[in-house]
């Protein structure tokens, strides 16, 4: 089963930017959604951007399309998210992924079992 360790969150202005990372140890396979996933104080845990490791394929929440990217890289099995033009509604608290699906389709919409200890980051207006 694959650990996750996040980094790189912050305190950033509206429009600012941040690159979260995420190392991926363990077992990743060859049909894993990993990504990232959000959750603000009193709110719902909402997914963020996955990408699909059997086609990589990427998926996004319209919340943030156009705006953030992720990605991979498998050398040093580190997943990225690069998130610019940030808003104060992306305040929350950054949490990272990896788990084995049929396929990618779900990889937004699928409940996860595990995370990683997540990474805080805070936009100001």
């Amino acid at each position: 089963q694959a650990q996750m360790v996040e980094s790189g969150g912050g305190s950033v202005q509206s429009g600012g930017s941040l690159r979260l990372s995420c190392v991926v140890s363990g077992y990743t396979g060859y049909r894993d959604c990993m990504g990232w996933s959000r959750q603000a104080p009193g709110k719902e845990r909402e997914a963020v951007a996955y990408i699909y490791t059997g086609d990589s394929n990427t998926y996004y929440a319209d919340s943030v399309k156009g705006r953030f990217t992720i990605s991979r890289d498998n050398a040093k099995n580190t997943l990225y998210l690069q998130m610019n033009s940030l808003e104060p509604e992306d305040t929350a608290m950054y949490y990272c992924t990896s788990e084995w699906t049929y396929s990618g389709s779900t990889c937004l919409s699928r409940k996860y079992n595990k995370w990683g200890q997540g990474t805080q980051v805070t936009v100001s207006s």
